[in-house]
């Protein structure tokens, strides 16, 4: 986000930019057109690109807000006595976000060629901490394997998310994959 020390016509046009952005985003996923942002914002295309020098950036910024949300409602579960519990209801919340999100699941790939070099991924690194407290709680009560990492849980939905995006039905596909990876291949007894 601009700093303070931004012109207001600068400020304006990224808040416009990104209202826009998110519009696009949820329409057409993290292939939106940067150009097709830049004419409905009313700037130029170098404008958007100086505000957001990647597409990862301006993706992380469309989802920045819910990002938060999500660190908050993690941090809300943290104590919950249940705690494998606490760690797949919110699991299960950000597979449903970044399944309505399009464009999310992209924007929390690994995939460092497109992240900013000097930040990393902001998005996958806020919501790797907010669930790091979960996790470990779910490892230290047995709840969950101690092979688990928060790295693997965040790819697990990002891979999901982007094999059920253009599934007729991509919020209860991804969910109920999630669902079979979490409980395994193994019958329940």
């Amino acid at each position: 986000m601009p700093g303070t020390g931004q012109r207001a016509d600068a400020r304006r046009n990224y808040a416009r930019i990104l209202a826009v952005a998110s519009e696009e985003v949820a329409a057409h996923g993290a292939d939106a057109s940067l150009e097709q942002i830049a004419r409905t914002a009313g700037v130029g295309s170098a404008t958007v690109r100086r505000h957001f020098p990647t597409r990862r950036a301006l993706l992380e910024a469309v989802s920045r807000e819910r990002i938060e949300a999500l660190g908050l409602r993690a941090h809300a579960l943290t104590g919950r006595a249940d705690s494998r519990g606490a760690l797949l209801e919110w699991l299960d919340e950000v597979v449903a976000y970044c399944v309505a999100a399009r464009g999310l699941a992209a924007a929390l790939s690994y995939d460092t060629a497109g992240a900013d070099p000097v930040h990393g991924n902001t998005c996958a690194a806020a919501l790797a901490g907010a669930a790091a407290p979960l996790l470990h709680r779910a490892v230290q009560d047995g709840e969950v394997t101690p092979d688990a990492a928060v790295t693997d849980l965040i790819t697990l939905i990002v891979g999901i998310t982007l094999a059920t995006e253009h599934h007729p039905d991509p919020a209860t596909e991804a969910n109920r994959l999630f669902h079979l990876a979490v409980t395994g291949l193994s019958p329940q007894n």
